[in-house]
């Protein structure tokens, strides 16, 4: 597509982004936007991130920047460093060869540093609406896999077999349901039924990049449309059953739990930064408090705190040992679940609930319960008297100790002020 037939201008670009793109380009390599850059940049959205492809090496890429260093084993990329910002290039790979020794029925991608074409790399990556390349050279933008079309038509289609595709790397059937949701697209029929044939896939992913994805997902600010998708195509009972407790919390009468997500994507949208503990408790919280009414209800009175801090620690056990969370990650997940039980008892004074502000957990604790006061419409005098309570903790500054040359040392037991060398013979 010539220049003068898309929306894509350089002024619209990253400034570091284009500093690579340039020099690549003057040193005689392929330079190329890629990916989600161009395809927002087609939609007439600002992208997040502005990622690079090139036919040079990855040494190569750090023969021509200084500032690059070479990341990743799975996939060997280079990161180019600016004050403040990293720009991210590849080089255009291909699908590996297969392996004579391996299985003939296992298609799942552990190593991806096979080198190719600018043309094999747009048909090995997941969507065609992301397979869309930006050349510096010339200023066109670059289609081999009717992504452009699939733009104009709204629609998530996998490239090639979508069988083989998520099976090659089952996180992709989790990033269908959150471009759907996110760009208010619809997904190809045969992807749809590829990711429902595939959903037990889902198993094989990396731990870490399907929780990298579940976040993000959750920071997407349509993440109760992607767990719709996720639901309808059969992904979240093996994935995410935790979902569930949303859905049964009706059932028990608890709907307003299902309005978490929705909470969630309207501080997205007003621009609030939520961190990784705080969004993974949020997707935790129903199933701890559904536990929690269903064991009050039977012994009719309320858990103690160990009780709780046990039963709390059990439910979001098979969580972590699912996606293989450190126990580092889980314990802030716990203290923050344990900290919002905290903030909804009773008989606070003031200066107790400053104290409790000071907590490491606290601001995430505070998150859930602003979360579930807006979900359920009830405690905001509450909420507003702990908001306070932050607000008058002291600073995080004045709380570190002095430096070493203001502190007073302290004189050992029996030692007389004054004394100097050999003051004691």
């Amino acid at each position: 597509m010539a220049r003068a037939e898309h929306p894509i201008s350089r002024s619209l670009i990253d400034k570091n982004a284009l500093k690579v793109l340039y020099r690549l380009h003057g040193a005689g390599y392929k330079a190329y936007l890629v990916g989600g850059s161009v395809r927002d940049l087609m939609l007439g959205r600002r992208p997040k991130d502005f990622d690079i492809a090139t036919d040079a090496r990855p040494a190569d890429i750090r023969r021509v920047f200084r500032n690059a260093r070479i990341i990743g084993r799975r996939f060997r990329l280079a990161h180019v460093i600016f004050q403040g910002a990293v720009v991210e290039v590849s080089t255009f790979r291909r699908d590996p060869p297969r392996d004579a020794a391996e299985d003939p029925g296992e298609l799942l991608i552990t190593s991806d540093n096979t080198f190719g074409t600018p043309r094999e790399d747009a048909f090995r990556r997941d969507f065609t609406v992301n397979a869309l390349f930006y050349d510096i050279g010339d200023f066109t933008v670059i289609d081999y896999v009717g992504g452009i079309e699939d733009l104009e038509r709204r629609l998530v289609r996998a490239i090639g077999d979508p069988d083989v595709r998520f099976q090659e790397d089952p996180v992709r059937m989790v990033r269908a349901c959150e471009f759907a949701a996110r760009l208010g697209f619809s997904i190809e029929q045969r992807t749809q039924e590829a990711i429902h044939r595939q959903r037990k896939e889902v198993a094989k992913a990396s731990p870490a990049r399907m929780t990298e994805e579940l976040v993000q997902l959750l920071r997407c600010g349509h993440a109760g449309a992607a767990l719709q998708w996720m639901l309808d195509l059969g992904l979240l009972e093996g994935l995410l059953p935790e979902a569930y407790a949303m859905v049964a919390a009706g059932e028990k009468g608890i709907g307003e739990f299902g309005n978490i997500l929705p909470v969630i994507d309207r501080m997205v949208a007003q621009g609030r930064e939520l961190t990784d503990t705080g969004l993974l408790a949020a997707l935790l919280l129903p199933q701890v408090l559904l536990r929690r009414y269903d064991v009050e209800g039977v012994n009719q009175r309320p858990m103690s705190r160990q009780a709780l801090k046990v039963m709390a620690e059990e439910a979001i056990a098979p969580f972590f040992a699912r996606l293989r969370l450190s126990n580092l990650k889980a314990q802030q997940v716990l203290q923050a679940i344990l900290g919002f039980s905290r903030l909804c008892e009773p008989k606070w004074t003031p200066l107790e609930r400053v104290r409790f502000a000071d907590r490491p957990y606290f601001d995430d604790a505070l998150l859930l319960f602003e979360v579930l006061v807006e979900a359920t419409g009830d405690g905001h005098q509450v909420l507003a008297e702990w908001q306070a309570a932050r607000a008058r903790r002291p600073k995080r500054d004045a709380l570190a100790p002095p430096p070493a040359s203001q502190r007073r040392r302290r004189r050992r037991p029996g030692a007389r002020r004054g004394a100097g060398t050999g003051a004691g013979r």
